[in-house]
């Protein structure tokens, strides 16, 4: 009961932000009122600079990120204004823990940023409530990308239509892509005389774990594992299995025998095998450090990392695919994405729309994003051209897009109105990877929470839509 009231006294609370917002402006509250004016392509590297015309038009830009995207950011946004000499951008940076509360109070005092980064896991209330500007005929008016250029998985992810993500209108444009393979340390490898698997001839979970013993060695703190923790959504959809069922992300399947089995081999690694650090290990020193340490063969990490890599380890590395379940022979694997959303109270939505889409689509900024190691290039051309023949690790960036092509896919949590139900799932999870519970255990124990939790979330985003 408790959980209902806060829920509606939350969409409450947002309608009266939005409604604050709107009035401080003139502008419409929903977006689909507040069409984009037809703007010059934002990706065209022969369209000349805009020119100077008096006065500046000035628009906000808010995001977050680590010093270095800080840096890649900064430098993309001077590329913008170099193109269009008539707009001034203000970069505002918020830690990302604390975005989101940032970003509903400005919009509740009337000073939302034209253009803001978009958590994809927030992406449905945003656009529910109003806060998005509707980006469709904006991309439709305009030459400023290529679908069939741009990784399929994007062209969709940031629609909308009231019900389902994935479909209808668009509310933002990529700020990046990331896909999230096995970094490995090949001179590990060649130690242990393990060869890595191929897109043609893979590991299965059997063949992982007889790798990662080969690859355990030492003792104490110089003690080296075959591997970091096992990604769940890797081991639960590789496996057949899911969190929420996927047609209509209503019914929670964490009891499902497959998926108890996919959480148990993942634990199993630390429990069994002893080919990965324990619980208190990863947490005196994070698997991603410990790679980067020489002390750890192989671990998950998102394309995010390359330039920390690229920095900071002293030996050679490079990338390999998810191991296929051993029962079904297939694999799947999540791909990280933020979006670059435009307020629907900005007042100079031509200019606010062609920044967004200048980071997002540009050949200047998306080269600058993935020479600056931010992210791998948006446009596929781009990827699988320069990006190849730069000659920085990874070697086999053909891992990385047979991923982003056939076997990455949105995270479930990503997909429902809000994650509390996953939060819930995860939160005392650790007990099966410290051995105090079996996966078949917890999974039951936390179900009907979790099915609670995914009804309010479902009650929650009906509450929220604009009729």
């Amino acid at each position: 009961m408790k959980k209902r009231i806060l829920a509606l006294l939350l969409a409450l609370v947002m309608a009266l932000l939005l409604a604050a917002c709107s009035k401080s402006d003139g502008q419409p509250n929903a977006p689909a009122d507040n069409p984009a004016s037809p703007a010059a392509p934002a990706d065209k590297d022969d369209k000349p600079a805009s020119e100077p015309s008096g006065e500046k038009t000035k628009l906000t830009f808010m995001g977050w990120g680590t010093d270095a995207e800080i840096a890649t950011f900064t430098t993309m946004i001077e590329q913008f204004e170099n193109e269009y000499q008539d707009v001034e951008v203000e970069y505002i940076v918020v830690p990302d823990n604390d975005f989101d509360t940032r970003l509903q109070t400005m919009i509740g005092a009337g000073q939302c940023p034209d253009v803001f980064y978009i958590n994809i896991d927030w992406l449905m209330k945003y656009a529910s409530t109003g806060s998005l500007y509707d980006l469709t005929a904006y991309a439709e008016s305009n030459d400023i990308f290529d679908p069939d250029n741009v990784w399929n998985c994007l062209n969709k992810v940031y629609r909308y239509d009231g019900e389902y993500q994935g479909q209808g209108n668009i509310y933002a444009f990529p700020k990046d892509v990331s896909a999230f393979p096995i970094f490995y340390n090949v001179d590990l490898f060649k130690q242990a005389s393990v060869t890595p698997p191929t897109a043609d001839d893979p590991w299965d979970w059997n063949d992982f774990i007889e790798a990662a013993k080969k690859l355990t060695s030492g003792e104490g703190d110089s003690k080296i594992y075959g591997t970091g923790g096992y990604s769940r959504e890797a081991a639960v959809w590789s496996n057949g299995t899911e969190w929420v069922d996927q047609e209509t992300l209503t019914q929670v399947k964490i009891t499902d025998p497959a998926f108890i089995e996919a959480m148990q081999f993942c634990a199993d690694l630390t429990l069994v095998h002893g080919v990965a650090p324990t619980p208190e290990e990863s947490t005196a020193l994070g698997d991603y450090d410990r790679f980067k340490q020489g002390k750890l063969a192989m671990v998950g990490a998102g394309t995010w990392s390359l330039a920390d890599l690229w920095a900071n380890c002293d030996f050679e590395w490079d990338v390999m695919p998810w191991p296929v379940s051993p029962n079904t022979g297939k694999t799947e694997i999540w791909f990280g994405t933020a979006g670059l959303a435009v307020s629907a109270a900005t007042k100079n939505p031509e200019a606010a729309c062609n920044l967004a889409a200048y980071l997002a689509y540009n050949e200047d900024t998306q080269r600058t994003a993935y020479q600056m190691g931010q992210a791998i290039p948006t446009l596929k051309d781009m990827a699988y051209g320069e990006f190849v023949d730069a000659g920085k690790a990874p070697a086999n960036k053909q891992v990385l897009f047979d991923m982003m092509e056939n076997t990455a896919r949105l995270a479930t949590q990503s997909r429902t109105f809000n994650q509390e139900w996953f939060a819930e799932f995860n939160s005392n999870a650790a007990a099966v990877y410290e051995g105090t519970m079996t996966a078949e255990e917890y999974c039951n124990s936390v179900a009907g929470t979790c099915q609670q939790l995914l009804d309010e979330s479902i009650a929650l985003k009906a509450e929220y839509t604009i009729d």
